[in-house]
């Protein structure tokens, strides 16, 4: 059974890490049932285990939050949900390759159930969007943006941290890092390419296509 548990309002970064770690180790102890823990957090960036420090270009502009987690530099803020993932990765294949492939599928299909066609691309990571509605780039192709972030970390085969979804943040706010150290695409939001969806829409949507890509464990 997986619990799903939604915060209002605005979660402190620091606070939900230490909930993340302590969950996580009450999952591997057969303590506690896996969840899906859905928050929004206030303005602030996150390094990841492979940032660097030149992708950090306004490091005054909000906190800033080293952390353990795969990836670069992220941004987090209001109107950007934050699914962080707490799943027995070793009951579930124990092959965290195909775990990180399974989260891309679900933001994908997740996406499509507002006719959004989200897209992985050979090392980027992420799940990006074509723009059919901007100019070409320079070199002839279809600009492409990111909508969605993912970034995990494992302990005793137990994921923490997870995946976020741009519903209607600021996306000026992205212009104090390089997004995950990709400096030739943009980001975008479900608002941004003209969909009223609310962040309860989108929270219906996750919950809808989760065991798609993640089945009930088997009880023991």
């Amino acid at each position: 059974m997986v619990e799903w548990i939604i915060s209002e309002g605005l979660t402190d970064y620091r606070e939900a890490e230490a909930y993340m770690e302590s969950r996580a180790a009450q999952i591997a102890a057969g303590e506690a049932d896996e969840a899906i823990w859905l928050v929004e957090h206030p303005p602030l960036y996150t390094a990841g285990t492979s940032a660097k420090t030149e992708d950090l270009t306004d490091p005054d502009r909000f906190p800033v939050y080293p952390t353990k987690r795969g990836g670069q530099y992220t941004y987090h803020g209001p109107g950007q949900r934050v699914a962080y993932v707490m799943l027995n990765v070793g009951k579930r294949g124990h092959d965290v390759r195909a775990f990180v492939k399974d989260l891309e599928e679900w933001v994908i299909t997740t996406l499509d159930q507002f006719n959004v066609k989200g897209e992985i691309r050979e090392g980027r990571v992420g799940v990006w969007v074509t723009r059919d509605d901007k100019p070409l780039t320079a070199t002839g192709a279809k600009p492409e943006d990111k909508i969605a972030a993912i970034g995990i970390r494992l302990r005793k085969w137990v994921s923490f941290h997870g995946i976020s979804i741009n519903v209607e943040p600021d996306l000026s706010h992205f212009g104090g890092i390089v997004p995950c150290g990709i400096r030739e695409h943009g980001v975008t939001s479900l608002v941004d390419l003209g969909l009223p969806v609310t962040m309860d829409d989108l929270d219906v949507a996750l919950q809808r296509t989760f065991e798609d890509r993640f089945p009930p464990l088997e009880s023991n």
